[in-house]
Formats: structure tokens, sequence, C-alpha cells
């Protein structure tokens, strides 16, 4: 029996099994999506726990899963990023009081990180939300364009196009280099090349 089908049939080992395969490929997703450590931690648990309430609609052939994983987190993430607004909204209207000093600004391993991350995620953030989740799922999470349209529910020629719109966007801003399995060129078939 197959690992899809197992998990659709609610066998623990084997989404323990899933969970160690692809948990650290949702983590850095998630990283990438949040730039926040422990929110990255939040959505990985959240994906899982989502995963496990969804795998009754998994389909029984197929690959990997782990496109389907990095969709669920892709949707996590929007949700949490959602939720921290309105909470963030909430407080703004709420009475000013004195401020409690921000000792965390003293963990200097994490300053060159953070200020790398933020850079990346200013230029990340000019992208339009369907833009960021195709580059994230196809240049930071490395899935081919048929992954990323199965994590996304979205046509083939729809992420390349996506894709092809955020990588001009983002020209000259930085972005970094196409991760090992990408496809990179304009799409046309005689142009690609795998890096």
């Amino acid at each position: 029996m197959s690992l899809r089908a197992r998990i659709r049939g609610g066998d623990k080992a084997a989404f323990g099994e899933l969970f160690d395969e692809c948990a650290k490929a949702v983590y850095n997703h998630a990283i990438r999506l949040t730039a926040n450590w422990s929110m990255a931690e939040d959505v990985t648990a959240l994906t899982f726990l989502e995963a496990w309430r969804l795998r009754g609609k998994i389909d029984a052939e197929g690959g990997s899963l782990r496109p389907w994983l990095l969709g669920i987190a892709t949707n996590v993430a929007r949700n949490m990023r959602r939720a921290a607004r309105r909470h963030d909204d909430a407080l703004a209207r709420l009475p000013r009081g004195e401020g409690v000093p921000d000792f965390a600004e003293e963990v200097v391993s994490r300053i060159d990180d953070a200020e790398r991350l933020a850079a990346v995620r200013q230029a990340y953030g000019k992208l339009r939300r369907a833009e960021q989740d195709v580059f994230a799922l196809c240049v930071w999470a490395g899935l081919d364009y048929a992954q990323a349209a199965e994590a996304l529910g979205i046509p083939v020629g729809t992420v390349r196009s996506r894709l092809s719109r955020a990588r001009k966007k983002l020209a000259g801003a930085g972005e970094p280099p196409p991760a090992r399995g990408q496809v990179v060129g304009d799409g046309g078939p005689e142009k690609e090349e795998i890096r």
C-alpha cells in the first residue's frame, strides 16, 4: 500500500514518515514566507495539523506530498499574517502605556541574518500576493512548475506567467539564485535549463 493510501487511511506511522520527510522543507518555506523563526515553527506545526485533518482528501495515487504540504503552509502563513494584522490593529486602538525595552535586539548572532532577511522580504513584499506564492514555491522551495501548480490549485501556464512577472519585478533587487532543480528561462522548451 502506498504512503498516500496509508496516510489517507489514518495510519499514524505513515504520517510520521511524511513529517520526517517533509518537515524541514515546510519549515524552510515558512521562514521565507514569514521572516520570523518562531512564526515559522508555528506555521510548520499548523501545516501538519491541517494536513492530518485533510488527509481524507489525498488522492491514493500520485507522487510526493511535498507540494500539497507547501500549499497548505502557504495558506497557513497567509492566515497567520492576517490574524497578526488584526491583532496589531486592535492593539493600536488601545490607550498607550509605558514602553518596555526590547531585549531581543541584544541577540547579536541573528542581526546579520535578520537584516538580510528583511531586505529580501522588502523586495518580496513589492510583488502581488499571487506572484509571491508562486515565487516562494518555485524559487525558494524548489518546486517545478507542475508541483507549484498542484500546490496552489492553478494551471501550470499561470505558474509560469506569474513567476516570469515576479522575476522581472525582482531583477536587480537581489533575487536569490534559482534552487537546484529549478527551471529557469522564458518558458520556451529550447531555452529552459535545469540548475
